[in-house]
């Protein structure tokens, strides 16, 4: 006897019918229902590498939606079931699936607003990135004194201190180290374009060099006006073979130091230390901003050779020594 093959009937055919489109009315429902009327925010980090299952059960777990199941067909029948993104997304239990799927689809993570500010040095920067939990302290630290690292990034240097450029940034939490300092450096190389990179060359100046003269003015300056004219000294006492006898250059290298330079602490025996040393410190001191970069490229035009601190931010310049002294005297040993 010969087998018959099994035949699809009309009726049967109908009923399939009816029970595609019932499932993909249930889908489509399920998705466009938000998982509560009620608005609760929830920060959830997808991490790099995980399935489509892993963010399912995530975000069912996390209380975003009600049916990890539903949600995988329904990226599915998207196309997109391998194309979710990793990283930390802002979402909220009024979100419907389709909502948070779109979303993670698009990758619309969360993005920290990052303002480092000038004259931080690397500690500084890596205390404030470590405070908004991007960076791991550590190991930050470490890549800028990384000669491997470094040198992928052609700087040769011992640290990127100085080469992280001041700017406000938007970070994730999902960027390594890595990719944060690169940012960081980038925006340090265009500063730099063609007319600034003929300025170094008009000084004999390398980048390393012009930053180590912006740090010390950035530590050097509160008030915007001044930079060019301490930048005009520094000039000067190098052309004249003089010690810079910079006070933040000490205060660099000086192990918890309290706010109050010492007479002693001037002795301390260090090659940043420019009452000892001539010349400019091994590295910059602190990552300067744009406008003490500037005046170290762009010192005014005086014969200043001295400067002193008024203690009300302002500085005495003076172009001879006697009339450095008396300006000593007058605001600095009558205080």
């Amino acid at each position: 006897m010969k087998n018959k093959k099994r035949q699809i009937t009309p009726l049967l055919l109908i009923f399939l019918s009816i029970a595609v489109f019932i499932s993909m009315a249930y889908i489509d429902i399920s998705v466009n229902t938000p998982q509560s009327s009620f608005k609760q925010i929830k920060k959830v980090e997808i991490p790099k590498g995980y399935s489509l299952k892993k963010i399912a059960r995530l975000l069912n777990e996390e209380n975003l939606i009600k049916n990890y199941s539903i949600f995988i067909t329904s990226a599915y029948l998207r196309g997109i079931s391998n194309k979710l993104k990793s990283g930390e997304y802002e979402l909220s239990t009024d979100m419907t699936p389709l909502e948070i799927m779109e979303k993670l689809y698009k990758g619309e993570i969360v993005y920290y607003k990052i303002t480092i500010p000038e004259g931080y040095n690397i500690k500084n920067i890596a205390n404030l990135l470590e405070k908004n939990e991007l960076i791991n302290k550590e190991k930050f630290i470490s890549l800028t004194q990384d000669r491997e690292f470094l040198s992928s990034l052609g700087i040769k240097a011992i640290s990127l201190e100085g080469y992280l450029f001041p700017d406000t940034y938007y970070f994730s939490k999902g960027m390594t180290e890595e990719e944060m300092i690169n940012k960081m450096i980038e925006s340090l190389n265009n500063l730099f374009t063609e007319k600034l990179q003929k300025r170094l060359q008009d000084l004999n100046f390398t980048i390393h060099k012009i930053l180590t003269l912006a740090s010390l003015i950035e530590k050097e300056v509160q008030i915007d006006s001044e930079r060019k004219l301490v930048s005009a000294v520094f000039h000067n006492r190098l052309k004249s073979n003089m010690l810079l006898q910079s006070d933040p250059t000490v205060i660099y290298v000086l192990e918890d130091f309290d706010g109050n330079l010492k007479k002693q602490d001037l002795s301390y025996d260090s090659p940043y230390n420019t009452y000892l040393y001539p010349g400019l410190p091994p590295t910059p001191i602190a990552n300067p901003g744009t406008d003490s970069i500037m005046a170290a490229l762009y010192p005014a035009d005086v014969d200043y050779l001295y400067f002193v601190s008024k203690n009300n931010g302002e500085h005495h310049f003076s172009s001879t020594f006697k009339e450095h002294n008396e300006a000593v005297k007058k605001y600095q040993l009558k205080r």
